[in-house]
């Protein structure tokens, strides 16, 4: 009651419908994504990548849950809002663990958190997760329910077909079951076995070979799913991929060869590109860079994701080039952008003399 007699009526919160709506805009952006991809896609990379396409899907370097808990949060979990759509990839193998990880990682606002049960490297091994939980698909199942139960956005899976001795055909759909059954409905596939046990890191993402008819058989069998399909994707070959796909995942592709991945990319959702050439999108980059540099960036931290703008273009050499050689000698902002500008006007007089 007030003061003087009358009743207070206090409005109602209205229902928060920004969760579902979060929820249906990432998975819109599944349709083409840029793959997690350890020491490469940071928030200068994904800063890069947002200016290329509106649309596309991005996704931070795997961070492991003891990092996220014990770790520097606010330095490992800062992103720009203008990142969006974005999916945090989470690290481990415990189920408390990723739990808790999920939590505190709530309030920095990613659109997706995802649970990495493909990376091959060492690191992960030695950690028991990433791909070698393939071999443990129960107790996946049981971190992605306790994921699930921490988060207030999608929990999503991306996972190989297989590890070492195991036979494709018949662990990938167990494994996507077991997923469907803990609550996972969005499953990102590598469409290679990891071969843990003598391959290193790198030649597990190029010699064990692929399997796309596997995958595409994965979506016939399980329609409810939305699936993607990761690994050894090149420019172009999107549009053919998702005849039979929910959704694509360019990896190394869309790093080396950004504008041939990304420049066109929101055409797949019926939408005119921001940029229309590289020039555009380098240009369009500069005042984020500006701003990077002005919070205490170093221009080798930025231009080093850049390098492949050109890629099969003139100019592209001398883009690299004074990119990759000049950046230890700006130590300013100031002399950071007269170094980017420079490599750019390079580029332009190529273009205009070829």
């Amino acid at each position: 009651m007030a003061r003087d007699g009358k009743r207070i009526t206090r409005k109602m919160p209205e229902a928060d419908l920004s969760i579902p709506t979060r929820n249906d805009a990432v998975r819109r952006a599944a349709r083409l994504s840029v793959a997690p991809m350890m020491d490469w896609t940071d928030r200068y990379c994904r800063g890069f990548h947002r200016v290329l396409s509106r649309r596309a899907l991005l996704y931070t370097e795997m961070v492991t849950a003891p990092a996220i808990i014990h770790g520097p949060r606010d330095r490992l979990l800062r992103k720009d809002a203008a990142e969006a759509p974005v999916a945090l990839q989470i690290g481990g193998s415990d189920p408390a663990e990723l739990a808790r990880a999920t939590a505190l990682a709530a309030p920095f606002g990613y659109g997706e958190i995802n649970l990495n049960v493909g990376c091959p490297s060492d690191r992960v091994q030695s950690g028991c997760f990433g791909a070698v939980l393939m071999k443990t698909p129960a107790l996946v199942a049981d971190c992605v329910r306790a994921m699930i139960a921490e988060s207030p956005v999608e929990v999503t899976v991306k996972c190989r077909i297989g590890v070492d001795d195991q036979d494709p055909a018949t662990v990938l759909p167990d494994f996507l079951s077991r997923m469907r059954d803990a609550g996972v409905s969005r499953i990102t596939i590598h469409a290679r076995m990891a071969w843990l046990d003598g391959l290193s890191p790198k030649d597990n993402r190029e010699i064990p070979p692929l399997d796309y008819p596997l995958v595409h058989r994965m979506k016939a069998q399980f329609p409810d799913l939305h699936l993607s399909i990761n690994g050894g994707l090149q420019p172009g070959m999107a549009a053919g991929q998702l005849v039979q796909m929910d959704g694509v995942m360019f990896g190394r592709a869309a790093y080396h060869q950004p504008w041939d991945v990304l420049g066109a990319a929101d055409r797949l959702w019926g939408e005119t590109p921001p940029c229309a050439t590289p020039i555009d999108a380098a240009s369009a980059t500069r005042p984020l860079i500006a701003r990077w540099l002005d919070e205490g960036a170093r221009i080798h931290q930025i231009t080093r994701h850049m390098l492949g703008l050109f890629h099969g273009r003139p100019g592209a050499r001398l883009w690299r080039r004074t990119l990759s050689e000049g950046a230890h000698k700006a130590h300013s902002p100031a002399e950071g952008l007269a170094l980017y500008d420079a490599a750019l006007d390079q580029v332009r007089d190529a273009m205009e003399s070829a």
